[in-house]
């Protein structure tokens, strides 16, 4: 908004300190940066050159490793992001006043536009009726650790059984020293290791014991580097029937929550704001800008919320697919935002990938050899292009 109109007085209330951030490394895809950098190319390229690149997953299970590629995606600690946006927003004249807790409007100056953006748990949207907010909790148990293990600078989904079921981890390093390392299972296996039990520091040590094997005799962090310790969590999907009411407007997690294991969160937050400034600077009407804004960002969301439900349903209905072949298992897997593969047998489900792969590689090989051959003969070509 300050570099579309220099004249906007903004200003940021921020919870936290400057230098006091509970997590650990984020995913971008090529996407996020691209839309930036549309709307401010400096930021885009500092954050492109502090991310560590990579284009390759690999999934892990029963002595296995299955790699695949075509990804493009980018990692970046939170503290290092969120350093990089800060700085250029203070930059363009936005006030940042850390440390600054906000639970009621009552607290607030007055102003004209109020961004609602605190969150899951979001104080300041359940003070004020007329959102139409909805929660749930996801199936499972996780906790956020990280380590020192670079697992080959690749994203690694890490499967490991144990006599009360499986755990599994998301693994990807983040900068030259740090991995994050998400941790998730079933609240049965959660339970029967007593991990519910347990304090967060001998869990890590636990987990440290289960996932040694691939570690490479690094150990779980379980301390954040703001000093506190992770803990256990039951992820919240938050949905909202509105996202404005008067001068208030929600953007990131307090008005949408996608879970984790698609990865979509950081991307969903920052096109939100630009989808907002973009609003904001088209219409003049404030309540027209907003209603705008909605519906624009409710249309896009439609597709990665699906996708980011039928992630986490998989992930919570696991002992389907853990008996099958590595490679069959893992292909699931990359696919598991479809919704047939939930209502499918696992084994159709793969064998309809697999089908479904060969008629796009066909199809993209016709795309490519049909003008090829159309300039050849300068006719069409009825073996090629119908």
């Amino acid at each position: 908004m300050k570099l579309r109109d220099p004249g906007h007085d903004i200003q940021l209330l921020e919870q936290s300190a400057a230098d006091a951030v509970k997590g650990w490394g984020v995913t971008l895809g090529q996407d996020v940066l691209e839309a930036l950098r549309g709307n401010d190319a400096e930021s885009a390229e500092e954050i492109e050159r502090a991310a560590l690149h990579w284009t390759n997953q690999v999934v892990r299970i029963g002595g296995s490793r299955v790699a695949y590629g075509g990804s493009s995606i980018y990692n970046i600690g939170r503290q290092a992001l969120l350093d990089i946006l800060a700085r250029r927003a203070s930059e363009t004249g936005v006030l940042i006043d850390y440390g600054h807790e906000v639970t009621s409007l009552a607290e607030l100056p007055p102003s004209d536009l109020i961004v609602v953006a605190d969150g899951a748990g979001s104080p300041l949207r359940s003070a004020v009726d007329g959102f139409g907010t909805g929660t749930r909790l996801s199936g499972n148990k996780y906790i956020w650790l990280a380590s020192s293990a670079s697992f080959d600078g690749m994203f690694n989904y890490i499967f490991v059984p144990t006599h009360y079921g499986w755990v599994w981890a998301y693994a990807y390093q983040f900068d030259a020293r740090t991995s994050t390392f998400i941790v998730e299972c079933s609240p049965r296996t959660w339970a029967g290791l007593g991990l519910d039990a347990m304090p967060t520091e001998e869990a890590a040590n636990l987990l440290s014991d289960l996932f040694k094997e691939h570690l490479d005799g690094h150990r779980l962090i379980a301390k954040f580097p703001d000093g506190t310790l992770a803990r256990w969590l039951d992820f919240r999907i938050v949905t909202n029937q509105r996202w404005h009411a008067g001068n208030l407007v929600l953007a990131g997690d307090s008005a949408h929550t996608a879970h984790y294991s698609l990865g979509q969160g950081t991307k969903m937050a920052l096109d939100d704001a630009i989808a907002l400034s973009e609003s904001l600077d088209r219409h003049t009407s404030l309540e027209v800008a907003l209603t705008a804004y909605e519906a624009k960002r409710k249309a896009e969301l439609v597709r990665p919320l699906s996708e980011a439900r039928c992630s986490a349903e998989w992930f919570e209905n696991l002992p389907r697919y853990v008996n099958l072949k590595p490679h069959q298992f893992g292909t699931l897997l990359q696919a598991r935002w479809s919704p047939l593969i939930k209502i499918l047998p696992p084994r159709l489900s793969y064998q309809l990938h697999q089908a479904t792969k060969r008629f796009t590689m066909l199809d993209a090989m016709r795309s490519r050899i049909g003008p090829a051959v159309k300039t050849m003969y300068g006719q069409r070509n009825s073996v090629f292009e119908e």
